[in-house]
């Protein structure tokens, strides 16, 4: 069973930046390299929303309107990792961020099968 850990976040001035990673473990096999990679955010009190996603080989990249231009998203299959570049960060990207595999990708928390456990990014104004 592939697991999947996130880090990265922490407190940032609004206009910084961070760099979010995902690593997948567990046994050797397809499960990362055969899957999208998502990421996801949950504001506090707010619902769960797509951020971004990756192909298999990394040829495509999807962004939400909210983020693209801002948010870079990156993957390395030979290290099984994940990757979310964010840039000039505002206060509304305040949330817990968490990564998540796929096999057909897309915006849809219900279609990702294997998720983080997620990593606060807090943007001070």
């Amino acid at each position: 069973q592939v697991q999947l850990m996130d880090s990265g976040g922490r407190t940032v001035q609004a206009g910084g930046s961070l760099n979010l990673s995902c690593a997948a473990s567990g046994p050797p096999g397809p499960t990362f390299t055969d899957r999208y990679v998502g990421w996801f955010r949950q504001p506090a009190g707010k619902e769960r929303e797509w951020v971004a996603s990756i192909t298999r080989g990394a040829d495509r990249q999807y962004y939400a309107k909210s983020v693209r231009g801002r948010f870079i998203i990156s993957r390395d299959n030979a290290k099984r990792m994940g990757y979310l570049q964010m840039n000039n960060l505002k206060s509304e990207d305040t949330a817990v961020y968490t990564c998540a595999l796929s096999i057909a990708g897309g915006f849809n928390h219900a279609g990702y099968d294997y998720w983080g456990q997620g990593t606060q990014v807090t943007v001070s104004s």
